[in-house]
């Protein structure tokens, strides 16, 4: 358990702001009035936020001195509470882009590319893709951007009904989107053969690699990650060798005026021995995670996990 968390709680069971019609309510209210009036207003919510959410404000202030920690060079002094308010507040301006990434109002002129070759070799790929994003930065630009450049059916799996109706709201603000969403709490025989028969048809499906089941200590692996020990869920990795399909790594995070896309070839093909496959498992986990350090340090700010992300699950 991290220090300074006297009782951790699991990120499922945290009460989730962003619901069905409050991301409605944001996405009119900038439609209605504009960006700069509704960064006007996310300033005294912001505020709000920093001063009644005890949990997610003990979350911020962890992460940022860990951040602060493991990359001095980027910061001048150590984070403070103004430092967690920019975080609240960029988490912010983050849901509202959700619902623009979804919607016409982010053309292609919006992104700056990090791999065009890695991009057009995926446009171009005609196989089902399993794609491992996170919650840095926006994983809806992506999926935004894979929509309006290929026309892709792109499946999400969800562990948690928070999560799946987010989607459904992005859905809202876009009908014409071609999304399915997936709620599992267990990867059955019956869920795999329905993501086997989405993979076989040249779809897309999008993972989060960066948050554990809601059950089960055996689901996840121990990794590092900014210099402290954490875990991380190996469910992309097995269902990536039970799909037999290629692999990437996704993430998008804005840099001012610019969304910054940066596709990663993981694996063509992730294939566990069964004599190693837990550690195996490990070394993917762990590669995923020194990916995501990389990224993470670019953009300190654009850390959407408001949970003590490094408390180890307790032993079923």
């Amino acid at each position: 358990m991290s220090q300074g968390f006297a009782h951790s709680m699991h990120w499922a069971k945290m009460r989730e702001s962003g619901t069905l019609f409050g991301l409605q309510f944001l996405y009119r209210l900038h439609q209605a009035f504009g960006r700069r009036f509704f960064s006007f207003i996310l300033l005294f919510v912001s505020a709000y936020f920093v001063l009644t959410r005890l949990e997610y404000r003990r979350a911020s202030r962890d992460y940022l001195h860990t951040h602060f920690i493991f990359f001095p060079q980027h910061w001048s002094q150590p984070p403070g509470l103004t430092n967690t308010f920019r975080h609240f507040r960029e988490f912010g301006e983050a849901i509202l882009d959700k619902a623009l990434a979804w919607s016409s109002e982010i053309t292609e002129e919006s992104f700056s590319i990090v791999n065009q070759q890695a991009i057009d070799d995926l446009l171009n790929d005609k196989r089902g893709q399993l794609i491992v994003g996170t919650h840095l930065g926006n994983l809806e630009y992506c999926r935004g951007f894979m929509r309006d450049n290929n026309d892709k059916i792109i499946n999400i799996l969800t562990y948690d009904r928070h999560s799946a109706n987010f989607a459904r709201a992005m859905e809202a603000v876009n009908p014409a989107s071609r999304l399915n969403i997936y709620q599992v709490d267990e990867m059955d025989v019956s869920m795999i053969l329905t993501l086997k028969s989405r993979i076989d048809e040249g779809e897309w499906l999008f993972i989060a690699g960066d948050r554990i089941p809601v059950e089960g200590h055996h689901r996840t692996v121990n990794v590092r990650f900014l210099g402290r020990t954490t875990a991380l869920p190996v469910g992309p990795y097995q269902l990536a060798n039970t799909l037999g399909c290629p692999v990437k790594l996704m993430f998008a995070y804005r840099q001012k005026k610019k969304i910054t896309v940066d596709l990663i070839p993981f694996a063509d093909k992730l294939h566990l021995e069964r004599k190693a496959r837990n550690s195996q498992i490990q070394q993917f986990a762990q590669a995923f995670a020194t990916e995501l350090e990389k990224q993470c340090e670019a953009v300190p700010y654009q850390w959407f996990n408001f949970y003590d992300f490094w408390a180890l699950p307790e032993p079923s």
